[in-house]
């Protein structure tokens, strides 16, 4: 294990325990989230070493990067994303019309697809090696792994994707830093994450889903993430709600705290009041953040 000695947003080394948790989704192991004690920022500590982690992610119910249909949970995950992608691109279009799409950890490959579709120039990078082939044998789109993120060269793309990608990158700021010169001046980077001042994560509590230690390494709120893309000379011009995140995030949760059958009527009451909360508020379970490289 790897103790992060500094605060990740603001490098101050005083922290204290947020709450105490366990990987539900995979090994049972126990971890502690911590929080800034000067910033707020929230984040898992210790972590597994970095060639450690991706053992937390061999799981074949680990469907972000799978196109199984053959539950429930998955057959309606599969639905919810491709209502999703429809609504991605609408924000991306908002600011803008065409130019070369890079998405950070792109799965398999349906959103590129999308915009591919759509006469989009498209790159993408992700990690896992399966999900990485299938995109590129079943999509033909230009597919890396992370190492090409540093041969690209700088200023080469007019929008940069992150869909729940941010809080699993070990190197956060070095991340940000390359990502940030991979823009062209004035481009966007769009950066989704769990929101942990939602109502559904105090609703929780310790079986949050979005927790998802240790593969999450960060917990974001809108003023750690606005703090940090500050940092590293991004600026904040827009947020936009997941809502369908604040069902899913629950469902899974109350698969963790063993509900039973009582699960779906459960995630569908607590995702509602989640949403409602968020109406006033503004904390989604999920948010979309549009940022712009100054």
């Amino acid at each position: 294990m790897v103790v992060i000695e500094k605060c990740p947003v603001c490098e101050n080394t005083e922290t204290e325990l947020f709450v105490a948790t366990q990987d539900f989704f995979l090994t049972g192991e126990s971890f502690n989230i911590v929080k800034c004690k000067v910033c707020s920022f929230v984040f898992t500590n210790p972590i597994p070493e970095k060639n450690h982690l991706t053992a937390y992610y061999e799981s074949p119910d680990y469907i972000s990067h799978t196109l199984k249909k053959w539950d429930v949970k998955s057959y309606i995950y599969q639905k919810i994303r491709k209502i999703n992608i429809k609504n991605k691109f609408k924000i991306v279009s908002k600011y803008q019309n065409n130019g070369h799409i890079l998405d950070v950890g792109c799965g398999t490959g349906e959103l590129l697809k999308y915009f591919k579709d759509k006469n989009w120039e498209t790159t993408g990078i992700e990690p896992a090696e399966q999900a990485r082939n299938f995109a590129i044998e079943n999509y033909q789109l230009d597919i890396f792994p992370e190492n090409k993120l540093q041969q690209f060269g700088d200023s080469k793309f007019d929008v940069i994707t992150m869909w729940h990608v941010l809080e699993h990158v070990v190197d956060l700021n070095d991340r940000l830093a390359l990502l940030r010169e991979l823009l062209k001046p004035g481009a966007k980077m769009i950066i989704a994450v769990p929101n942990i001042e939602s109502y559904d994560a105090a609703f929780y509590g310790k079986f949050w889903a979005a927790f998802d230690v240790p593969r999450h390494l960060y917990h974001f709120s809108k003023q750690s993430l606005t703090m940090l893309i500050e940092k590293h000379g991004l600026q904040l011009e827009a947020i936009y709600p997941m809502k369908f995140d604040a069902y899913y995030v629950s469902l899974l949760s109350e698969k963790y705290r063993k509900s039973g059958i009582a699960a779906y009527p459960k995630a569908i009451i607590n995702g509602y009041s989640s949403n409602r909360q968020a109406s006033r508020s503004g904390n989604y379970s999920s948010m979309i953040f549009v940022v712009k490289r100054k």
